[in-house]
């Protein structure tokens, strides 16, 4: 079948990972099925749209890698033809020019909530009561315009809105493809303003006339737009358009259940770049915020494109899991390429000072063994602190117990065997420390725990005889020596 999905954000703020996952689901409907995928920014909010935030958008689909098949489309530049769109339907008679004010609707709804009021009061009869309610929810039900058939202008020069003819009595069916079939009663659709009183085109006329305008053929989006699906099909028929598939996702909660907020962290797709997470990593995480295949819970791109469908979409809120993405980007950080972790790591590492040739040599060479040293990229770039040239090392409690008299006896033994070793690697230093241990009978401990000491201070470190291969020859007796000088052996 031919698809075409869209994104549609308002650039009147952050892209926030509900949006995200949003753009994600519609990339992968739209590849799964060799389709095409837009971008839509609907600008229209002219007072709150910013440049900073459409750029601020475009910069976290690029770092997602969600790239658009065509340049994105500025809904505000469209407005002439939604304007035209508006005029046609007057023109069928699906639309028309209403002349009520402002100031009379809302002395309408007034006098429907003084009603309201009124039907509370004491010592009034049941019958009283029924009609009052009964005026007022008349007063406030959704708007039918007295010039919907035909009514005369009140003067020629008469401002005016455009408003659509809402659909006449019973159901109206939504076939969703996430939340199933909706019904509501036509009545409780108003006829709808498409054009302001000013010219300018609504929110609601100027999304559909672009959907269509673009071909898009399924509209994923959040649940919280599932009524305004029932306000837009009326204009896609009104013009005798195609009425394309929607399907509406629950929305993202905090773990407590609650719609999530900015009290439960990170909004921002782009914060969770800086907070160290890899772009694959939270795509897989995204994926699996409210959809599922199987078991399965961790997928390659290529992966998620094979088998990503509609129908695994969950009705439930997904809760958001700062564990959960952690594991998973650890898992994504095993699997990256060394040279573009090590560049990632770098700005970090650099963070206080630049790399030294040498330094950069030793995180370079320990980087393939030590992906696994943290969730996130700062946590990773932490576990590299040992390799910096810090002399003298600055000791924790543990190490410093670790270096009593007697362990720094045994270093300066090893020091003395290390220093005829002709080929510094882990394995021939292994055999020595092995070697030097059997001579003296002494366990890997008794010697292993004062030279991880002298050489990260106490800082987490996997094996030892590794991390003496990374520092190199030179740097590791060197730490060695400056404790055991402290001692004067």
């Amino acid at each position: 079948m031919n698809v075409i999905t869209r994104f549609a954000p308002s650039p009147t703020g952050m892209l926030h990972i509900g949006g995200a996952r949003t753009a994600l689901f519609n990339y992968l409907f739209a590849k799964r099925h060799n389709g095409k995928f837009l971008l839509r920014i609907e600008d229209t909010d002219r007072a709150r749209s910013t440049d900073e935030a459409t750029a601020a958008i475009l910069e976290g689909m690029d770092w997602l890698g969600l790239t658009p098949d065509e340049a994105p489309v500025m809904q505000f530049s469209q407005a002439a033809r939604h304007t035209e769109v508006a005029n046609e339907m007057i023109a069928r008679g699906t639309a028309f020019r209403c002349y009520a004010t402002p100031e009379e609707l809302q002395a309408r709804r007034d006098l429907g909530e003084e009603k309201r009021q009124a039907a509370k009061a004491e010592g009034i009869s049941e019958a009283e009561k029924t009609a009052l309610l009964a005026e007022a929810n008349e007063l406030l039900a959704p708007y039918r315009s007295p010039w919907r058939d035909g009514a005369p202008s009140p003067s020629a020069d008469a401002p005016f809105t455009v408003r659509l003819r809402a659909p006449d009595g019973g159901d109206r069916i939504l076939e969703d493809g996430v939340q199933g079939r909706v019904t509501i009663q036509a009545s409780e659709l108003d006829d709808m303003i498409l054009l302001r009183a000013d010219g300018t085109p609504t929110y609601m006329l100027a999304v559909v006339v672009d959907d269509h305008d673009m071909g898009v053929t399924h509209v994923i989006r959040g649940d919280d737009h599932l009524r305004n699906a029932f306000r837009q099909i009326p204009i896609y028929e009104a013009m005798g358009w195609d009425v394309p598939t929607f399907a509406h996702v629950s929305l993202i909660h905090g773990p407590d259940g609650a719609k999530l907020s900015k009290r439960h962290g990170a909004l921002s797709t782009l914060a969770y770049r800086e907070m160290g997470y890899l772009p694959e990593a939270m795509k897989a995480y995204l994926l699996r915020l409210g959809w599922s295949h199987g078991d399965q819970e961790i997928f390659t791109e290529a992966e998620a494109i094979s088998l990503f469908d509609v129908e695994g979409i969950n009705k439930a809120p997904a809760r958001l899991d700062l564990e959960k993405l952690g594991q998973i980007n650890s898992h994504f950080m095993r699997l990256a390429d060394d040279d573009r972790l090590f560049e990632l790591l770098k700005p970090l590492l650099e963070a206080e000072a630049p790399l030294s040739e040498a330094e950069a040599g030793r995180v370079r060479t320990a980087l393939p063994h030590m992906k696994d040293r943290g969730t996130t990229l700062p946590e990773l770039a932490a576990a590299f602190a040992f390799l910096r040239d810090i002399r003298p090392i600055e000791m924790n409690k543990k190490a410093r117990k670790a270096l009593s008299e007697e362990g720094l006896d045994r270093l300066a033994g090893l020091r003395d065997e290390l220093q005829q070793l002709r080929q510094w690697t882990a394995e021939t230093i292994s055999l020595v420390i092995s070697s030097y241990c059997a001579d003296r009978d002494l366990s890997m401990g008794q010697v292993g725990q004062p030279l991880r000491a002298a050489l990260t201070g106490g800082l987490p470190a996997p094996d030892i005889a590794p991390v003496l291969e990374w520092l190199g020859q030179d740097e590791a007796l060197g730490r060695i020596e400056d404790q055991t000088a402290k001692a004067g052996t």
